[in-house]
């Protein structure tokens, strides 16, 4: 499904729906067509944000994890976006954990998914590899259980972008930034509602990050979807999205009385 790319300022971004916002954060092959079912499906009761990271249009000096969140404060402020639901996979989990530490007035609760910012499987080795394009589908594919969700479309995505000298080059630096950014101990400090939702195919950040995210974590909860690698949310959207619905569901229950 196509969405128009609104434009306010420098910033560019997606917004469907009314209510309180639900702001998706992509990874870093990841595009607005990874969100496509939340999007659809979330935009009936919330405001649904997808704002476009720009992660190969930094200078390469702040072409980071923390000059990308300077990105989203600065989006967020330009917006004046309050009571956010801030959700990141991958890259963009990592992204909204930098965030939430540093400025968590405005987030009213995360949601991580398949989320770096502890442990994860880097591609800054020997991925990318340019001109080679089975080799692009292979380490495409690993990203997902099923190998058939990296269609030619998203592979010639990737291919497209890893035959362009100055971008694998910031690609190279945002998955190093990622590795040398480690949270650890640092998560305890966060105390809105957090929901993780892992694949347990996951190989990227494989199961037992979840369940590390979750013991530093105070207030969150671990689910795990079988039969799912690192993008839930594009590879098991249905199940994907009964899980966000109903941690979402959760908070908008008023606290029982005594």
């Amino acid at each position: 499904m196509s969405y128009e790319i609104q434009q306010d300022g420098k910033f560019k971004f997606i917004e469907v729906g009314q209510g309180e916002p639900l702001m998706l954060l992509h990874g870093l092959f990841g595009a607005i067509s990874n969100f496509d079912a939340v999007i659809t499906h979330f935009s009936k009761t919330y405001k649904v944000i997808v704002p476009i990271l720009p992660l190969l249009e930094l200078d390469l000096l702040h072409t980071s994890v923390g000059g990308l969140q300077k990105f989203l404060l600065r989006f967020i402020e330009h917006r004046n976006l309050n009571n956010i639901h801030l959700m990141g996979n991958s890259l963009g989990g990592h992204v909204a954990l930098v965030h939430i530490l540093k400025h968590p007035e405005r987030i009213k609760s995360l949601i991580l998914a398949g989320s770096s910012g502890l442990y994860e499987n880097g591609m800054g080795d020997s991925y990318p590899k340019r001109g080679d394009k089975e080799y692009i589908r292979q380490k495409t594919s690993l990203t997902f259980y099923d190998p058939a969700i990296a269609t030619d479309e998203l592979v010639n995505e990737v291919f497209e972008i890893t035959n362009n000298r100055l971008k694998v080059i910031k690609i190279i630096a945002l998955a190093k930034s990622a590795i040398r950014n480690n949270l650890g101990e640092d998560l305890r400090k966060i105390q809105q509602p957090t929901c993780l939702i892992w694949g347990t195919s996951d190989t990227i950040t494989p199961p037992f990050v979840g369940k590390e995210f979750n013991r530093l974590i105070p207030n969150s909860e671990l689910h795990f979807i079988e039969k799912c690698g690192h993008a839930p949310m594009l590879e098991v959207p249905e199940a994907f999205n009964a899980i966000l619905e109903g941690f979402l569901q959760k908070l908008k229950t008023p606290a029982a009385t005594i």
